[in-house]
């Protein structure tokens, strides 16, 4: 809950004050969360249903967050603010056809893990490196490696989930979906 909390502060430092560095510590602070909330959970055996959906779901809020906040401030182009949404709407359009089978979401695979992995250190090396010196040089040259692998990576992996969706729908029966009465 901590982590979506950040979210809306994440945006509002990189908006209102421009405060970099507090940006940066927020993001390194949720990645360091998210690692940790998950290995404990996996490690004490405490997985909960809520946990598998929010965990996703802030992920994706601090990718989009962080996208939006960098395109407003011209530090990514624009294509790239709409790529990455563009994806998630085209996986959550697939959600009403994977409930028509039971089903209210996919499994997360190694690939979506990595493309997300990508795209959590591309964007604080773009923040850094919008600035001057040696290290932003080196903080934008790192920034884009990572940003173009996890921007191919994560429509490679929604190309893959698509792909599921499809197997998911030609092989089992209509059923209603987890939940459904």
């Amino acid at each position: 809950m901590l982590r979506l909390a950040g979210v809306p502060v994440f945006l509002w430092l990189v908006l209102g004050p421009e405060a970099d560095g507090w940006a940066l510590a927020l993001l390194m602070v949720s990645g360091i969360t998210d690692f940790a909330d998950g290995w404990l959970a996996r490690r004490l055996d405490q997985t909960t249903v809520l946990g598998q959906l929010l965990d996703p779901i802030a992920d994706r809020l601090y990718i989009l967050a962080v996208v939006f906040g960098l395109a407003m401030r011209d530090i990514i182009p624009w294509w790239v603010a709409v790529l990455l949404p563009l994806r998630d709407l085209m996986l959550w359009g697939l959600v009403p056809l994977l409930r028509t089978r039971g089903y209210s979401a996919l499994p997360v695979h190694f690939l979506g893990k990595a493309a997300t992995f990508n795209l959590l250190y591309a964007f604080p090396l773009l923040l850094l490196g919008d600035g001057d010196g040696v290290v932003a040089e080196l903080a934008q040259v790192f920034g884009w490696a990572f940003a173009f692998w996890g921007i191919g990576l994560y429509w490679w992996a929604g190309l893959l989930y698509a792909w599921q969706v499809r197997t998911l729908l030609r092989t089992t029966e209509r059923r209603p979906a987890v939940g459904d009465g």
